[in-house]
């Protein structure tokens, strides 16, 4: 039996004791020459990478454009099946960002949910609630929304203010937390360069997960990031890492050096709690 998304998510934090997220993002032109030229490299890389990091963190987000781009969806199934039956309280988060009309994003709530059969997926809210209606549908799977996200870019649209006044990410989060969270397996993204917006957004949201990217490459600060995230429990994050811990070296030793990143990282983020 599947365990419903927040609560396999509350027991990854508890038993874990780890609020970090690994982003698995595979790009081949920084893969170690190992594993350059096999067909089965981003495979092997990325399991390679969940078993160097598993003992510290709560979950896994393999993004689906890189193995997409690669014609390598086969190697991301495969990538899923080992995570769950591996690893299977740890948290699969398909990294998808997808927004379309409803009969359409019942086909990619069937692509995450039933392909991929991961625990929850991103999905992008500016075609509204029905175009996110499809993958609520499925109740215990978590429905991740982007709120106020990390790249600069993001002001454009998510700062913009409404007539009273509210920035629209923070109408984002109002809607969601009020309207569409009825089954309470919601989420939403705060980029970590942002820590004063997550901040806000905790304020609106309540003890809603959030999922906040930003961190390493992207330079979000980790003690800012936890004192605006957190809830009064001292959980409420997945504080997602990518190429920080994927590429934190490329020789022989790339496995090795992931878990070291990872477990200094999963660090730094209990030491700011």
């Amino acid at each position: 039996m599947t365990l419903p998304f927040t609560e396999k998510l509350a027991r990854a934090w508890h038993y874990q004791d780890s609020q970090l997220m690994v982003g698995l993002d595979p790009d081949l032109r920084r893969f170690p020459a190992e594993l350059a030229d096999r067909p089965d490299g981003v495979l092997t890389f990325c399991k390679g990478i969940v078993d160097a990091t598993a003992p510290f963190v709560c979950g896994f987000k393999p993004q689906i454009a890189y193995f997409a781009a690669l014609g390598a969806e086969g190697q991301l199934q495969d990538l899923c099946d080992y995570i769950r039956t591996q690893y299977p309280d740890r948290v699969l988060v398909l990294d998808a960002k997808r927004g379309d009309i409803g009969s359409t994003a019942t086909q990619y709530a069937r692509e995450a949910f039933e392909r991929y059969q991961a625990d929850a997926v991103t999905v992008n809210p500016y075609m509204g609630r029905d175009s996110v209606q499809p993958y609520i549908d499925y109740g215990d799977r978590g429905v991740i929304i982007l709120c106020r996200t990390s790249n600069p870019g993001g002001a454009d649209l998510q700062d913009m203010r409404l007539s009273n006044g509210t920035p629209l990410y923070l109408h984002v989060a109002d809607q969601v937390a009020r309207f569409w969270n009825t089954q309470g397996q919601c989420a939403l993204v705060v980029g970590a360069t942002f820590p004063d917006e997550i901040a806000q957004v905790r304020r609106r949201v309540g003890d809603m997960p959030l999922l906040i990217p930003g961190i390493g490459a992207q330079g979000g600060d980790i003690p800012a990031t936890v004192r605006a995230g957190r809830t009064a429990q001292g959980t409420g994050m997945m504080i997602n890492s990518s190429r920080a811990i994927l590429y934190a070296r490329n020789d022989e030793q790339w496995a090795q050096a992931a878990g070291q990143a990872a477990q200094a990282t999963r660090d730094a983020i209990r030491l700011a709690l």
